[in-house]
């Protein structure tokens, strides 16, 4: 065979090969992390975990904090594909219905099936992140796209006229941010054994009920969400 045809084979197939291998490092990664916590997984123990040497771990992925990174990003999407969160099919479409409250249900819904691989890595992370500068920048990154997050959700409800009138997007926000930070997930479902589809219907009621004006009714769609909430650009990228 040409040699250049087996280059153009071969590419391909290295190309698929390093993704897996990267996958795996990352897997077994996570798993050491919640296991035995940050400071007690060593990049010898991911790259046994993963079944390789500790200069690959370092060549496909990085140090820990790299792997803790991919690891959490991972868990947010639910996968390795290079497409942002607020990009993805599903958040566009629930973006664009028209009923605020099932929008709010959807959300839970999203949230309890992403919390379940996200939440313990993200206490991993806020555990480590005291002494550790690099990790308190990344924890520092994570809050920050997480109020992103809730910002625009709460100014795609403020578009909807849905929100309480006592209540400003900001408001929304932080009241969707204390909701879905973690810790009230950790408890009724890590701790105490609620069931996520539980956990959903629990979370889809409270935020209808702190969030929703009694009197919204459904409207069109609107076409954009951009004037709605003052210094934050709802089509940015965080």
């Amino acid at each position: 065979m040409d040699e250049q045809v087996k280059r153009v084979y071969s590419s391909p197939l290295r190309a698929r090969q390093a993704d897996q291998t990267r996958r795996e490092i990352v897997a077994a990664a996570s798993k050491l992390f919640v296991s035995c916590g940050y400071t007690a997984t060593t990049v010898e123990a991911i790259a046994a975990a993963a079944g390789v040497g500790r200069k690959t771990v370092f060549r496909s992925v990085g140090g820990k904090p790299e792997c803790l990174k991919l690891a959490i990003d991972w868990a947010v999407t639910g996968d390795d594909v290079p497409v942002p969160l607020m990009e993805r099919a599903r958040i566009q479409a629930a973006m664009q219905a028209p009923d605020a409250r099932w929008m709010l249900r959807d959300f839970a819904e999203h949230y309890a099936e992403t919390a379940a691989r996200s939440v313990p890595l993200l206490q991993v992370l806020a555990g480590a992140a005291g002494p550790d500068p690099t990790l308190r920048e990344l924890h520092d990154e994570k809050e920050r796209d997480h109020t992103f997050g809730m910002t625009n959700l709460a100014g795609h409800l403020d578009l909807r006229q849905a929100l309480r009138d006592e209540l400003t997007v900001t408001d929304a926000a932080q009241l969707l941010v204390a909701q879905t930070d973690g810790t009230i997930y950790h408890r009724l479902v890590i701790r105490h054994g609620w069931p996520t589809q539980r956990f959903a219907d629990w979370l889809a009621d409270t935020l209808t009920h702190q969030l929703i004006d009694p009197h919204y009714t459904v409207g069109p769609v609107p076409k954009t969400a951009r004037a709605t909430t003052p210094g934050i650009d709802l089509d940015a990228r965080p």
